[in-house]
């Protein structure tokens, strides 16, 4: 499928695919849309210092990056876990301007050091942050009580239901350790139905600019 590299609303940069009329982030941006479900409503929940993370659609390495960014902030240790079905290429990841929009150039080394890292090999990016990139289909995810947190960011339901099933959300469950969270940016009623219907406790949040509400999902 033809990709492109777009702007989004606040300046930051995320890929558009042309076929399905969808992209990797919220057109009304990327990074304000990052922080808001994954950062402030998903890791801004756990003090802890060692967390375990199992992100659902690596993409970009957006949202690795800017927790590698609230990890360094915050001093937490951080084990990071990212599955991707089909991996973007080095050349679409240079055309992003993701270091630049978050003044982390400091840090242009970790986001290249993240995408260039083999695959099925977990690696230290730094002292405090192990990363694991997975290119795997979610339907063959297995980890059992392995995580606190699991940043879902599959694409959207319109074009790929599939990843919005009882079976996937039962996977995340078990994936999950007691009290563990799931945060997505959907708000789909057929998502939250499904999100219960497996054990989770599921609440409606605010949603990032541009979208009224988005789903965090607790495992209890």
């Amino acid at each position: 499928m033809e990709r492109k590299v777009i702007v989004t609303a606040d300046g930051s940069s995320t890929i558009h695919i042309s076929e399905w009329d969808e992209n990797y982030h919220s057109k009304h941006g990327a990074i304000q849309e990052a922080k808001h479900v994954f950062i402030k409503s998903g890791l801004s929940l756990f003090s802890n210092a060692d967390i375990s993370i199992l992100e659902i659609g690596f993409g970009t390495g957006l949202n690795s990056f800017i927790t590698f960014l609230e990890a360094e902030r915050f001093k937490l240790t951080i084990n990071y876990v990212g599955v991707e079905a089909y991996p973007v290429s080095f050349e679409e990841v240079n055309c992003l301007n993701y270091v630049t929009q978050l003044e982390a150039t400091e840090f242009e080394a970790v986001f290249n050091k993240m995408h260039q890292q083999k695959w099925e090999i977990k690696a230290d990016i730094t002292p405090n942050f192990s990363l694991t990139k997975r290119q795997q289909f979610f339907n063959d995810i297995d980890d059992v009580n392995a995580f606190n947190l699991i940043y879902f960011d599959a694409f959207g339901a319109r074009v790929q239901p599939e990843l919005w099933t009882e079976e996937i959300f039962q996977k995340m469950y078990t994936a999950l350790k007691t009290n563990g969270v799931l945060v997505t940016y959907s708000a789909k009623g057929s998502v939250r139905r499904a999100l219960q219907t497996v054990g989770f406790l599921v609440e409606k949040l605010p949603g990032p600019p541009g979208k009224r509400e988005m789903l965090r999902a607790t495992k209890k």
